[in-house]
């Protein structure tokens, strides 16, 4: 039984690591979006009276900006959850079953919300 105990459970190491890992990657996202934010408004300062092709060129350019930035606004909000599940003590336990989500998984999608089993239907529902 003691086994099958310390299976279903996350060793205190591992969620200092993920905590370390998903810090980082908090760090980086943070990062990237202050430098797409000045990126974003060099675009708009320097734009200028143009060829309608230069301005077609500018608008693509900001609105891929946008893209990434909300991408990134999307996966620091998961980040910012699996931090505070972090200190709630509910971190690696899927949201819709309440089982251990494997380490290998976290280990891939540190911020992930629910085991592989739960995110599969989940996806084939959203179809």
């Amino acid at each position: 039984m003691a086994a099958r105990k310390k299976k279903d459970t996350i060793d205190q190491a591992f969620i200092e690591k993920m905590e370390k890992i998903i810090s980082e990657q908090k760090s980086q996202i943070v990062s990237k979006l202050i430098a797409s934010s000045e990126d974003f408004k060099e675009i708009v300062e320097g734009m200028d009276p143009k060829d309608m092709a230069d301005i077609a060129s500018d608008d693509i350019d900001r609105k891929m900006i946008e893209v990434l930035g909300s991408q990134e606004l999307k996966r620091l909000k998961l980040i910012d959850a699996a931090l505070t599940r972090i200190k709630q003590g509910k971190y690696g336990v899927c949201l819709k079953c309440g089982k251990y989500i494997p380490a290998a998984r976290l280990e891939a999608l540190p911020y992930a919300l629910m085991c592989i089993e739960c995110k599969t239907e989940e996806e084939r529902r959203n179809r």
